[in-house]
């Protein structure tokens, strides 16, 4: 898989299509439904909301409808890689002082994003009232195709419960040896709580120096979450190690928009295209089923 990757980034090096070109629209036979992505990480510092948002760009280029809500409960930052400052955020919804439409900011890259609830710890400290309120505020975003969370690092009750909401859990790692075990840590967590829904699980290796990097560190996670854990992570693939994703963050702009050519756009391309390819989850549950799954209801 690694080398299709490198091939793959070879051949959209040569390509002469341009960002600004107009996204290609995908068919799908099926009947349209929202398909939940939650990216996690074991620790921080491993690039997970630049991942994120970079990964919605790449799926608006699909000519999909994305939307990506911060879901750190405490230290929200998505708008901050954007640059811009929402007015209200998940917080005011939360709290029934405004609606999803009304805090949902479209970006200038062909994304929408919710603010993350700054202020609010957890999920659980919504009354009955104000939990029913949300349910329903929830349902405005199924009108998106993606929809793509940011969780917050660490292995916290609302981390997990988002991943046990989602169609998908990508799991973000990258060669230092405390992001790999934190990664296993998160994996294993997954893994014992979660049994039934270890099948979504994915990995994502970032700024690697060398495909053979990439792959010894996928291997090593893949083998151990086999051995150990007895789960499959199929491994999507890797993002280069690249100087435009520094210049991205100080210029708080996300570097497929900088630059659509550099390596680490042409990786996180590929991987949502890969993504497009893998089962979820589950195939017919749909956005209802994921709220219904986030509040524990039948």
């Amino acid at each position: 898989m690694v080398e299709d990757q490198a091939e793959k980034l070879r051949e959209i090096m040569r390509k002469k299509n341009d960002f600004q070109e107009k996204p290609k629209s995908i068919k799908s036979p099926e009947a349209k439904r929202t398909r939940i992505i939650t990216v996690t990480s074991g620790k921080g510092g491993v690039g997970k909301t630049s991942i994120s948002v970079n990964m919605a760009l790449a799926y608006a280029r699909l000519g999909k409808k994305v939307v990506v809500m911060d879901a750190d409960l405490g230290l929200a930052n998505v708008n901050v890689m954007l640059n811009t400052i929402p007015k209200f955020n998940l917080y005011h919804v939360m709290r029934k002082q405004k609606s999803m439409k009304e805090i949902l900011w479209e970006t200038d890259y062909g994304i929408s994003i919710v603010a993350g609830a700054s202020g609010l710890s957890k999920i659980a400290n919504l009354t009955e009232d104000e939990r029913q309120y949300f349910i329903n505020e929830l349902d405005s975003l199924s009108e998106a195709d993606i929809i793509i969370i940011d969780t917050s690092a660490g292995v916290s009750s609302n981390v997990l419960d988002f991943i046990a909401a989602a169609d998908d859990a990508v799991i973000i790692a990258t060669p230092e040896p405390t992001a790999i075990t934190d990664a296993y840590g998160i994996t294993k967590i997954i893994a014992t709580e979660y049994e039934s829904l270890t099948m979504g699980l994915k990995l994502v290796v970032n700024r690697v120096k060398s495909v053979a990097e990439a792959k010894k560190v996928a291997d090593r996670m893949t083998h151990i979450a086999g051995q150990f854990l007895n789960i499959r992570i199929d491994y999507l693939g890797f993002i280069y190690d690249d100087a435009m994703v520094s210049q991205a963050v100080l210029r708080q702009k996300p570097f497929m928009a900088l630059d659509a050519k550099c390596k680490a756009s042409l990786c996180v391309q590929h991987i949502a295209e890969r993504m497009e390819k893998h089962e979820t989850r589950s195939q017919n549950d749909g956005f209802a089923a994921m709220i219904r799954r986030l509040f524990g209801r039948a």
